[in-house]
């Protein structure tokens, strides 16, 4: 029986079939080895939010204004510069405006081609020519190729390309070759896209946001608490589908389900209209303040009342189910006197805001009524039969995980639970103990069991484990004593409001602290960094999202606009570039159409929190490392051709 190295280098050289096109592969990795590191954008806590998002993306976080003067320095005016930054972030929507104000536009098409050029050879230059081929817009594939591989050394050359800049006009393609290469250029800017969670919730497009990332080249997805909500819904969970349609509500973004995901609410409204006909829902207003019609903010907040009170029925239903979760003080429906209007929690009571809950029995209070079990039946088949949401859903699933180590970095959305002295808390699940990256691979493992495993037990856990991860005090995502929903809505009581966070958060400046975590997940102390969101960073009271001297970066995208106003920004990302990393804070974005007309971009304070002395290379990447493998492989397998071992394979001619 054949060894197993022989049993490899036999497939091996299935791939490279002869002394030369090994070679040629060891040459090329070496080569691949030595070019500088490709850009890696971070972005996090999205929300929803696509225009700020797709700004962000657009411009890589600065990143492509960087490139601009870069190329051009002081040989153009600030004004030019920004104008051809816009270009290059809105193609179609910015030429559309110049057109209309140029002379000549022959010359207008000519001047943006050269320039454009310019900055796709620069955003080019860290590439092979083979990934930057496979870059390229297949319709202008061949011409941008030559235009920015080409050195333009001689008159011969130079005339040639001037002839290819001038027939583009002359056919009256120069629009379509502008768009393609600023497109271009986007795409080159940035190598890599990190999103550290919570793509949903709170802002109206975060299907539009996963239509996107669906586009994008090259990413991965860090999930957050609101993402494995989603999950859980699609997997028909009820706690997580009662939750996302009560945030819809909430932010008035139902129609994300109505007209996002084609997701029936009428059953719900029918029910709510009838249910809380003649109640005002005063403790249910969206928040922000009101949205539409009257008589359109009255239907949402009856709504948003009437799924509340399934999602604390069904909740408190998962807690009697597993009293290893230890949430009994979650529960609070059988609290209620509602003939004193008081919520009794042992010998202390709230007033409460609203009185009215008609559907609550003081018998057995989390116990649906029938008509509200068959809202939750219906629900539960339109988000498992939803084509698009399960499309997302397994997006998220092929491209996400809790935790990423990549490239020295460790990148989560919450947090690692902690205990009071700064140890890795245990965590008891499933009968198991749990604690550091143990924890973050169990509850990824349970979430993928909740769409994927066979055993109907298992599949059934791994969905509630999503609802567990939501809201469980020792979720690494959620990293809060309680979920004070409840308190939220109906105590006007700011002490029962208080949700006390994970000691993690305490600790970040605790350089042990920081290290342990890192040492956890096989990390370098000196050079390794812990990423993550979740947690708004308030600039305007002078908190810094650069924690232990630059160990840990606190990256919360701030794109939720109900933040801002705490924050005092839009938020932080995150570029690593081969210089360094650098960290932005975003001022907030006005609009698309404000960046169109008036030049206005996000602006943006940019701090550089590490630079390297020496340049980052793939050699220094992740990349870089398989690539020495790889290489290593085919140097056995080059001694294993001229040794007779393997045979070389030469093509039938």
């Amino acid at each position: 029986m054949k060894s197993l190295e022989t049993r490899y280098l036999e497939r091996l050289a299935e791939l490279y079939p002869t002394i030369g096109a090994a070679s040629t592969e060891v040459i090329n990795l070496e080569a691949i080895l030595n070019l500088p590191k490709g850009t890696e954008h971070f972005l996090t806590d999205i929300h929803g939010e696509y225009e700020a998002f797709a700004h962000v993306l657009k411009n890589g976080s600065g990143a492509v204004k960087r490139k601009v003067n870069e190329v051009f320095g002081n040989t153009l005016s600030n004004e030019d510069k920004q104008s051809l930054a816009t270009l290059i972030y809105y193609p179609r929507e910015k030429m559309a405006r110049i057109l209309k104000t140029v002379d000549n536009r022959e010359d207008w098409y000519k001047v943006t081609l050269y320039r454009l050029i310019e900055i796709c050879k620069g955003a080019s230059s860290k590439y092979t020519r083979s990934k930057v081929r496979k870059a390229l817009p297949q319709e202008f594939a061949y011409v941008i190729e030559e235009l920015i591989t080409g050195s333009g050394d001689g008159r011969d050359k130079e005339s040639y390309y001037n002839s290819i800049v001038r027939t583009i006009i002359q056919v009256g393609r120069a629009q379509e070759c502008i768009v393609a290469m600023c497109e271009l250029i986007q795409r080159l800017t940035i190598d890599h896209l990190h999103i550290l969670g919570d793509i949903y919730d709170r802002g109206p497009g975060p299907h539009i946001i996963m239509d996107k990332l669906m586009t994008y080249h090259s990413l991965d997805i860090q999930w957050g608490n609101h993402d494995i909500l989603w999950m859980g819904a699609a997997a028909g969970q009820w706690g997580c589908m009662a939750n996302v349609i009560r945030i819809c509500a909430r932010y008035g973004n139902l129609d994300i389900l109505e007209d996002g995901y084609g997701i029936n609410l009428l059953p719900l409204a029918s029910y709510a209209m009838e249910t809380y006909a003649n109640d005002p829902c005063e403790c249910f207003r969206l928040k922000g303040g009101n949205h539409g019609k009257p008589n359109e903010e009255d239907l949402n907040r009856k709504m948003h009342k009437a799924i509340s009170i399934i999602q604390f029925k069904v909740e408190g239903q998962l807690i009697k189910k597993y009293p290893e979760f230890r949430m009994d003080s979650r529960n609070l429906l059988h609290c209620l006197d509602l003939e004193k209007g008081v919520l009794r929690v042992g010998e202390k009571e709230y007033m409460l805001l609203d009185t009215n809950f008609p559907t609550v029995d003081p018998k057995d209070p989390y116990a649906l009524t029938p008509e509200e079990n068959e809202i939750m039946d219906r629900l539960e088949k339109a988000f498992l039969n939803c084509e698009k949401l399960q499309q997302h859903m397994r997006f998220l699933l092929a491209k996400g995980s809790l935790y990423k180590v990549y490239n020295g970095n460790l990148l989560y959305h919450g947090c690692m639970p902690l205990n009071e002295d700064g140890s890795f808390k245990e965590v008891k699940l499933w009968d198991k103990s749990y604690r550091g990256k143990d924890l973050y691979e169990i509850l990824d493992s349970m979430i993928r069991k909740g769409f994927v495993a066979i055993n109907s037990e298992e599949r059934e856990r791994g969905k509630d484990t999503m609802w567990y991860i939501w809201c469980h005090p020792d979720s690494p995502l959620f990293g809060k004593n309680k979920m004070a929903t409840f308190e939220r809505y109906f105590l006007d009581d700011a002490e029962a409001h208080k949700e006390r966070k994970n000691s993690y958060y305490r600790l970040l400046e605790n350089e042990t602290v920081a290290d342990r975590i890192l040492l956890e997940f096989g990390l370098s102390t000196e050079d390794g960094h812990i990423i993550n969101g979740h947690v708004p960073v308030k600039r305007k009271n002078g908190e810094s999202p650069v924690k232990c001297g630059g160990k840990v970066l606190i990256i919360d995208g701030g794109f939720s606009k109900a933040y801002q106003r705490q924050t005092g920004i839009a938020g932080y990302t995150l570029i690593y570039n081969s210089y360094g990393l650098i960290l932005a804070a975003h001022d907030p974005f006005e609009s698309t159409e404000a960046a169109i007309e008036k030049g206005s971009d996000i602006h943006s304070d940019s701090i550089v929190v590490k630079r390297v002395a020496d340049r980052k290379l793939v050699g220094d990447t992740d990349a870089g490392r398989e690539m020495r493998e790889k290489i290593h492989d085919l140097e056995i397998l080059l001694n294993a051709y001229r040794s007779g071992t393997i045979v070389e394979k030469f093509p039938a001619r």
